[in-house]
């Protein structure tokens, strides 16, 4: 995977797909909810402003992204998004990391 071609240890792998989310996708765009996490607020089918990746430091173990959700700026996983009428590169980079987590793969 390109993200992560060069990378040898789980800080250059979480670094490698930081970089290559922030490269790849265009911000901001629209997202929905596909799937609830115990860390969210998010319910399922939920719809909501994708601004930007999350700090690098809070991106160390998972892919976050900050959204606008009830007046409020935060960072949610990026594997409970799928991009609503997003561009081709968008939509490829938020598969591949879609792709990566359903393969059971972790950082760090």
């Amino acid at each position: 995977m390109e993200a992560i071609v060069d990378a040898y240890g789980p800080e250059e792998q979480a670094m490698g797909w930081y970089y290559y989310l922030e490269d790849k996708i265009s911000f901001p765009f629209q997202g929905k909810c596909i799937l609830e996490r115990k860390i969210s607020p998010l319910k399922l089918k939920e719809v909501v402003d994708v601004i930007e990746m999350a700090p690098e430091d809070e991106c160390e173990r998972e892919m976050f992204v900050v959204i606008r959700w009830m007046d409020r700026e935060l960072a949610v996983p990026l594997v409970q998004l799928k991009g609503i009428k997003v561009d081709d590169e968008t939509e490829e980079a938020i598969g591949d990391w879609h792709y990566w987590m359903e393969q059971g793969y972790e950082l760090g």
